[in-house]
Parts: structure tokens; C-alpha cells; sequence
């Protein structure tokens, strides 16, 4: 393929996506096909010749199409938003332009510093301490900042192993040796809660430490008392305590964790604190959600992903920390072939000591792209719109009469269930009534959600936070799971 080609097919592949963003409601959210449906449909080896670009663009439509989740749909309501955005999409083309290798500020100055000052401009937006910038309002360099991972769970494994260095130094300073050191790993116990996200225990997987998994609260929260409890006992047991992750919109039910008496504890007892604010961190653009999140400018390290709900296509996970030193540290690999800049180093950042992989993306372009062409004033109002048809669907639910609220309603998130006092049965029919709920909504095909347990308990969990969602499409939610309710209730009683 020539320039002159690639014009044309530029061209043809943008008509191509405008078209299906036109068009893409009227599709059904949720895929149909059955397991392995696409290997008797392709070839079982690559093409020996070139093939034409009609040819691969009828494949799609034919073959890759029926197999695709619709999340950019705005009757999509599962697990949270994927708010994508044409900004984003304009931002990522550059950056597949320049097809970039940006392990270092040699690869391409502009890749480092341009993220370098992107996450300073997210942080300010969403109202971060300025521990966490990178560049300090007189100019000179800070001892954080922030970096784009690829998703939050990246970014939780990796504060995780600048947690363990931290705690590796400090029982340094306490005269232990790198032997005994290394005897003790096993010890190191890191504390989440049953409502943290799975990357959690995949990140004590990964790096050879203890998960201890506490018990939430009623309102699903970590709290402060339980996490006393906990350290206290593993002390006793002759273990060492020296992360805890503490969560800000959990991925049940959006509960906030007790992050100001989480911080207390992660002070006394010297562990490294990190927020994972993964979905609900954007809604910090809007200064009225702030005080919910007291607390979390005593955190080591804080993680939101731009991907869920600050309409920044996939990937686009921003990670500060307070202090860099551990984290570089630990990540910090020097070889012959990777070149360091000497002299003034501000904006000369060595990201590949941030991060797991060596090799990184220009992902600030469509962060970037998303920041100037929606402003913070565009961001917020997104991110208000969606709060405000997620209270609207609380209201319709509650006023309907068979339906009680599980958790409340907050950022975009309405978790809810069928009354027990309206299905006949004990608590084991009543999950089951809420289970086929979902699914008879879902093989409905017009909208698309999930459910969860929560402390035994099935319920419904749509997320609002489709970019161009309206509240049309909150009613459409809403007139599905009326109808699905009516017909499961009368099937089964």
C-alpha cells in the first residue's frame, strides 16, 4: 500500500466509523454468536499473497462484526463505560503514525515530556495534591508525578513493587541483612477488601507477597477498625504489613472506602497506601464530588483510568505517585543500550523505570487530543449528565415499586434488585429471580447489563456512561427492565 492508496482507504475507514457510530444503537449490545464460531469462518493460515482491502473490510463486516461487544453502543450498561471518543480515536492515529518505541526521552523527546505535562494537567483537573505533580509551580521538578499504564491492574502491580522496596528498606535501616531480607518476602502480607478488584490478589500473585482479603461493611466499605484488626493479628502472627489498597468507587457497587481512616492506619503503621479510583477517579473533575474523597492526599500512590470515564479510548491507565524514588528503584535496570541525558533532567523522565514493559506507546496524544478539544468544561458536563440519568434511574426503579436500591447511587452506578417481598420463596428463590432477570433482559437485545453478588446477595448493577448516551436511552433501560420484570414474576409465581 502507497501513500496514495492509504488516502483513499483513510478516507474509506473514517466513512466506515462515522457509519457505525450512526448506526450503532440500532444494533444489539450483546453478542450472539457461540463459542469458536470464527475459526470454520478464516482461513487456518495466514495468506500466501496480498489480499484486497474490500475483501478484509467484507470480512469485518461479515465475520468479525457478529462477534463484537458493542461498548461504544448507548444501550450498553455492562460492567463500567468504555467512553470512547473521536478526539481519543484522532489522538491514537498520530500516535499510529509516529509508531513510536518510547522507552526513554531519546526515543522521542516529545513522547516523554508531552506525558510528562498531560498528567500534571489531569491531576490538576481532578484536584490531586501537588506531591503528586511532576513539575512544581516555580518549575523545578517534583518528587512525584504521573504515568500512563495500560490498565489499572498494571498500575497496581506495580505501586505494589515499589511498596516492597519501601518495606525492604526500612527493614534495612533496622539492621536486617539482604539474606534475611530475602528470607522474609513471604512474609510481607499486602490488605484489600472483598470488594477490591481481582488485581489485587493478582498483584500478591505476581510479586510472592500474602493477600489478606477483609471483610467489608455493611455499606461494602473497607474500613478503618477492620483494617486495625487485621494488621494486628498478622503482626502477631510474626508477619509484616506494607501495603493496603484502599478503593474509591468499588467495581460492585461504587462504595467509597473509609480512605481518611485507611490513611491513619497507613501512617501509624507505616504501609504504602494506594487509591484505586480506577472507574470513579474521573468524577474528581467535578469539584462537588471532591470531599468524598478525603483522604487521598495522604496516599503514596492514587490510579484512575481515563478509558472508563473520561472518554479516552482504550489504553489510558493514569498513575501518579507521591515520591518516585521507591518505584524507580525497584523498576530501574541500566543497560549500554539505553541512553541517559545528562544535565538539567525536569522534563526527563526515564517512563520504562515507571512501568513493567520496556517499550511504550504515545498514549498521551489522545489524552492530550481529549483535554483540548472537550476542555474540563466538556469533561465535567459528560461526567454530570451520566450522574444525573443514574439518579434518574434510581427514581423510576424506586417509584415502580418492586424494585429496592442495594447500594446508593452515587457516580453512574445503580445497583439494584427485584423486592423479596414480591417473589415467593426463600432467599435462594430471590437470587434466582433476580439471576434470570438479567438474563431475560439481556437475550431481549436492546440493552445490555450485568449482575453481581454481593455479600450473598444477586443484583443488577447497569452502569451509565455511554459518550453519546441520552436520556432516551435511560428510559429505553427502563421500559426493558419493567416488561423482563413483569414476565419473570409471573412465570415464576
Amino acid at each position: 500500500m502507497d501513500v496514495t492508496e492509504f488516502r483513499k482507504r483513510c478516507k474509506e475507514m473514517a466513512n466506515f466509523i462515522a457509519d457505525y457510530y450512526e448506526n450503532v444503537d440500532s444494533l444489539p449490545p450483546m453478542s450472539t454468536v457461540k463459542p469458536g464460531y470464527l475459526y470454520p469462518l478464516i482461513p487456518h493460515e495466514a495468506p500466501e499473497d496480498p489480499e484486497s482491502f474490500e475483501d478484509i473490510q467484507r470480512d469485518i463486516e461479515t465475520k468479525i462484526m457478529p462477534g463484537m461487544m458493542h461498548w461504544q453502543s448507548s444501550n450498553f450498561f455492562g460492567w463500567f463505560p468504555s467512553s470512547g471518543s473521536f478526539p481519543a480515536m484522532l489522538g491514537d492515529m498520530v500516535s499510529s503514525m509516529f509508531s513510536i518505541i518510547g522507552f526513554n526521552w531519546v526515543c522521542s523527546p516529545a513522547a516523554t515530556e508531552l506525558e510528562t505535562v498531560v498528567m500534571d494537567w489531569l491531576g490538576k483537573l481532578i484536584g490531586l495534591d501537588s506531591r503528586f505533580m511532576s513539575i512544581k509551580e516555580d518549575g523545578t521538578e517534583g518528587d512525584g508525578g504521573g504515568v500512563i499504564q495500560g490498565t489499572a491492574s498494571e498500575a497496581q502491580i506495580v505501586v505494589m513493587i515499589a511498596a516492597r522496596e519501601m518495606a525492604f528498606d526500612r527493614l534495612k535501616s533496622y539492621g536486617m541483612s539482604d539474606n534475611d531480607i530475602d528470607m522474609a518476602r513471604h512474609t510481607l502480607v499486602a490488605y484489600f477488601s472483598d470488594q477490591t478488584h481481582s488485581a489485587g490478589q493478582k498483584g500478591a500473585n505476581i510479586i510472592g507477597c500474602q493477600a489478606r482479603i477483609i471483610p467489608s461493611d455493611a455499606n461494602f466499605r473497607l474500613t478503618k477498625c477492620a483494617l486495625q484488626a487485621a494488621i494486628i493479628k498478622d503482626r502477631q502472627d510474626g508477619l509484616i504489613p506494607f501495603f493496603v489498597c484502599a478503593t474509591f468507587g468499588t467495581t460492585n457497587t461504587a462504595a467509597i472506602d473509609d480512605l481518611c481512616g485507611i490513611a491513619d492506619v497507613a501512617e501509624s503503621e507505616n504501609l504504602w497506601l494506594h487509591i484505586d479510583a480506577a472507574y470513579a477517579g474521573g468524577a474528581l473533575a467535578c469539584p462537588e464530588f471532591r470531599p468524598l474523597a478525603c483522604g487521598i492526599e495522604r496516599a503514596h500512590s492514587f490510579n484512575l483510568n481515563a478509558h472508563k470515564w473520561m472518554l479516552t479510548n482504550f489504553d489510558c491507565s493514569a498513575l501518579w505517585v507521591a515520591d518516585s524514588t521507591h518505584l524507580v528503584n525497584a523498576l530501574s535496570i541500566e543497560r549500554e543500550y539505553l541512553p541517559r541525558v545528562k544535565g538539567a533532567t525536569n522534563f526527563v523522565k526515564d517512563y520504562r523505570n515507571w512501568e513493567l514493559p520496556l517499550g511504550r506507546r504515545f498514549r498521551s496524544l489522545k489524552l492530550w487530543f481529549v483535554m483540548r478539544m472537550y476542555g474540563a468544561s466538556g469533561i465535567r458536563a459528560y461526567i454530570r449528565k451520566n450522574v444525573e440519568q443514574a439518579k434518574w434511574l434510581e427514581t423510576q426503579l424506586v417509584e415502580d415499586g418492586r424494585f429496592e436500591i442495594m447500594a446508593p447511587v452515587v457516580f453512574g452506578l445503580v445497583v439494584f434488585r427485584v423486592k423479596a417481598s414480591i417473589i415467593a420463596g426463600n432467599a435462594q428463590n430471590v437470587n434466582w429471580t433476580n439471576a434470570e432477570l438479567i438474563r431475560r433482559i439481556n437475550d431481549d437485545g436492546r440493552v445490555f447489563l450485568v449482575g453481581t453478588n454481593i455479600q450473598g446477595v444477586e443484583v443488577l448493577r447497569p452502569s451509565i456512561g455511554s459518550t453519546f448516551g441520552t436520556s432516551e436511552n435511560t428510559a429505553l433501560l427502563v421500559k426493558v427492565i419493567k416488561e423482563c420484570t413483569t414476565k419473570v414474576i409471573a412465570e415464576y409465581n
